[in-house]
């Protein structure tokens, strides 16, 4: 008869509490994220993408910033190359905020399960994470991020669907859900800092002359993204350090 070891047993017990408790602590965000990823929808549906694509574009990229601006370059025609650079660049806070983790799991944590770890990190999620007293079972991230990829990916179906079907009056009028995404990104930590807010406002005032000057509107809308982004980063951490006991 083979014996269970008593560990392997608890240990296990413990595995699956974690899972459950991350499933609950995800449903707030994956609520939060059906809503976001259902603009999103509406405009992965303008550029003529159907529901199965749209489907492995959010489930294979977990960010909204990242994914609408691929939807963007999408619409233009813009090269792979191009989208790739875009993205990449936008979603560069994620590499921080993996490398963060791994400083709160465990050593001897299998490679396997640091990769999935790193490609679950959202902002939300990192969040949450971050939270855990002592050590993170990357287990208890697991259990939030299934349902949380859940809502966002149907969120992101739901939209391009519903974008098939609406009339272009209804659809074009639903489309401001958009902006209001983008309204609340950006608010919360405008009323937390002016500092933040002030570079809110340099980051839309530099976008407009990109978008209206001459010389700098011949740039493609992917590369404007990525100097805007990288200028306004690195003056703003010039500027304003954030120092390591912050």
């Amino acid at each position: 008869m083979m014996k269970v070891c008593p560990s392997s047993i608890l240990r296990q017990t413990m595995n699956g509490k974690l899972f459950i408790k991350g499933l609950k602590d995800g449903i707030p965000i994956a609520l939060g994220y059906l809503a976001v990823a259902f603009a999103l929808g509406f405009a992965a549906a303008g550029t003529g993408m159907n529901a199965l694509q749209s489907f492995f574009m959010s489930f294979g990229m977990l960010a909204s910033a990242g994914e609408y601006a691929a939807i963007m370059l999408i619409g233009s025609a813009a090269g792979i190359g191009e989208m790739i650079a875009t993205t990449l660049v936008i979603n560069l806070r994620y590499f921080l905020m993996s490398c963060s983790l791994s400083q709160k799991i465990e050593e001897k944590t299998p490679i396997w399960k640091r990769l999935l770890l790193a490609w679950f990190v959202t902002d939300e999620l990192f969040g949450i994470s971050s939270a855990v007293e002592g050590r993170l079972d990357p287990v208890y991230t697991y259990g939030a991020a299934v349902v949380s990829v859940a809502g966002w990916t149907l969120g992101t179906v739901l939209g391009v669907v519903a974008g098939e079907i609406l009339p272009d009056r209804l659809e074009s009028a639903l489309s401001v859900a958009l902006y209001g995404m983008f309204l609340a990104i950006i608010i919360p930590p405008a009323r937390k800092s002016r500092f933040m807010a002030l570079l809110i406002i340099i980051s839309m005032a530099a976008s407009i002359l990109f978008a209206s000057l001459p010389l700098l509107s011949s740039i493609s809308e992917g590369f404007r993204i990525i100097i805007l982004t990288v200028v306004t980063a690195g003056v703003a951490a010039a500027v304003r350090p954030v120092s390591e006991e912050t």
